[in-house]
């Protein structure tokens, strides 16, 4: 019978303790170090000889060298079962609301899922069913929202369903199923299984290409930069460029039926912001609250640097473990930047080869191996599931060439790069129409899909749009520095038309009803008649009449913006654009 392996501290700099162990350790390991009456949490990271290298996630203050150590034998784990949703955990899945006091106690640990609450249980298999890991045995309601129950993801091969549990009401542990393996050995199933963060769930058929757009309500992403559902995309921008508007809107809008909030290392007030805002936001597809499909994971940057790592592992993880079930889940990180900067703290604690700006050379490749878990996958039953990333980075003075946001620009396929200037001039969402782009518009499927539910040419008004914008803002420039006069009256209309294109299309009010989200057969049809006004060959006498035509035009579309689709005043002022502009064709 293999002994429990344990240790003592051999040294200390910040959260990084090394300890000389007495029997055999594994990367990523779990470790707990005995201060006193405390047990603190530490995970290995890295190995060698006799001694193991441990990242501690609590405050390692007071920690001696001579200090006892036991290691439990399994990775940094999650539990997973129903009551996730409408939780609130810190990185190491720490139930926040079930803790003692205002602020964390160092080396408290609480359950992260109620073990005396019951759920009403509903069998979907039977017994004799030939089942793997990740087949649906049943199901309960969480909520409003269906919460299957697995096969637990750790078993493989293939099992016969020995016995199944009757419809009736159960506790997370109490026994669901049995299942017998090739060997015939019998294993009990509950509700509750766990699974290690840094490892992808892998439980489904395969894994295909994104075939299929993300509608999310925001014109600037749904008809410039589209995200397609199990992909990926970020958003790197200054402070106070409106970051958590927009993730507040994707969150309330975007079609995902699960969303998973990972504040990784941001300051405590604007986490306290996501703990008083989040639970006031109503649903806009289903008018319920968002909470009750939501996950919030958190870490302010005051807690210990090896939290915030953990914090979007756990976030993945629950993201997958949902997506199992067919849900379309959705991770918003806020901020990659900060877990970056953790891991550069461990790198150069461990001393190790510095990269750019000291981060750690492999950066760009666990970025990479973070966005790569995301994707749309088919389970084994047939049905279809996917998990969509799109994180934030806060790069130093708004500079898009350090490390982090060039390592995740090669990771991802979205890029919504939030400007300075736009956000200054009061222009939101303050995406720079220019800076970002999406991939996803390359993509054979992505081409299809527009082609059958939009229309074959949806592609090509898009890329018109853009070139648009890219003439306006050129116009704009040659117009800054040789004023109205000193330039041709076409460099007038482009910038107008450009200027259309934004009012209408690219801004957007989050704080009104009508306009917060667009559905995407409205955007179809405003973005196709703005489309049309810019091909119009208009004349004019000169740039002031240009600028007035123009001014109108923009007033009528915004106001139609503020309507009902298709009401009678949305027709109204759609007459009066058409007036507007027969008045000038015919004149």
């Amino acid at each position: 019978m293999q002994t429990q392996t344990t240790g003592k501290v051999r040294g200390i700099i910040a959260n990084l303790v090394t300890i000389e162990v007495d029997g055999p350790v594994a990367q990523n390991e779990i470790c707990f170090i005995h201060l006193g009456d405390t047990q603190l949490m530490a995970e290995v990271i890295k190995v060698a000889g006799k001694n193991a290298q441990a990242q501690v996630f609590e405050s390692t203050r007071g920690l001696r060298v001579g200090d006892h150590v036991t290691f439990n034998g399994h990775l940094l784990e999650v539990a997973l079962g129903p009551g996730l949703l409408s939780s609130n955990y810190d990185g190491l899945q720490n139930n926040l609301a079930t803790m003692e006091g205002v602020f964390l106690k160092r080396g408290e640990y609480t359950e992260p899922i109620d073990r005396k609450k019951r759920w009403d249980f509903e069998p979907l298999a039977q017994k004799g069913d030939t089942v793997t890991a990740g087949d649906w045995l049943g199901q309960v309601m969480e909520g409003w929202m269906v919460h299957r129950i697995m096969v637990p993801f750790v078993m493989t091969g293939t099992y016969t369903i020995e016995e199944i549990t009757s419809q009736g009401s159960y506790t997370v542990d109490q026994k669901i199923a049995t299942l017998k393996d090739g060997d015939g050995k019998s294993h009990e199933v509950t509700m509750v299984q766990r699974w290690p963060v840094k490892r992808a769930i892998t439980a489904y058929k395969e894994k295909p290409r994104p075939d299929k757009v993300m509608e999310t309500g925001v014109r600037t992403i749904d008809t410039f930069n589209p995200i397609a559902e199990g992909g990926t995309g970020f958003i790197p921008g200054p402070f106070g460029s409106g970051k958590t508007v927009l993730q507040h809107a994707l969150a309330k809008q975007a079609e995902a039926d699960i969303i998973v909030m990972a504040a990784c290392g941001e300051r405590a007030n604007e986490v306290v912001e996501i703990f008083t805002e989040f639970p006031k936001l109503i649903d806009a597809r289903t008018n319920r609250h968002l909470m009750e499909r939501t996950t919030i994971i958190c870490n302010t940057s005051n807690m210990p640097v090896a939290a915030r790592e953990a914090s979007v592992y756990t976030a993945i993880t629950i993201c997958e473990y949902y997506r199992a079930m067919g849900h379309r889940a959705l991770l918003l990180a806020d901020s990659t930047s900060r877990w970056a900067q953790a891991l550069r703290e461990m790198s150069n604690r461990m001393e190790e080869l510095p990269g750019q700006d000291a981060f750690p050379m492999d950066l760009p490749a666990i970025i990479s191996n973070f966005y790569s878990r995301a994707g749309i996958v088919k389970l084994n039953n047939g049905q279809t599931g996917s998990v969509t990333i799109i994180g934030t980075v806060s790069p130093a003075g708004g500079n898009l060439k350090e490390p982090v946001t060039e390592s995740t620009q090669k990771a991802t396929r979205c890029f919504y790069a939030l400007s300075q200037n736009r956000a200054d001039r009061k222009r939101y969402p303050a995406i720079d129409p220019m800076d970002s782009y999406s991939k996803y518009l390359e993509y054979p499927e992505i081409m299809s899909y527009y082609a059958e539910k939009v229309g074959p040419d949806w592609i090509g008004k898009i890329l018109e749009g853009k070139n648009y914008v890219r003439r306006g803002k050129e116009a704009y420039e040659q117009i800054n520095i040789l004023g109205d006069d000193g330039v041709p009256l076409d460099y007038h209309i482009s910038y107008w038309k450009s200027e259309l294109i934004d009012f209408i299309i690219l801004q957007q009010d989050a704080f009104d009803d009508i306009d917060a989200s667009t559905p995407m057969e409205r955007q179809v049809y405003m973005y196709s008649k703005v489309i049309d006004v810019c091909r119009m060959q208009v004349a004019f006498e000169d740039f002031e009449e240009c600028s007035a035509f123009y001014k109108k035009l923009i007033n009528l579309f915004r106001q139609m913006n503020y309507q009902e689709f298709h009401s009678d005043e949305f027709k109204r002022y759609e007459t009066e654009i058409e007036e507007h502009l027969t008045q000038k064709v015919q004149a």
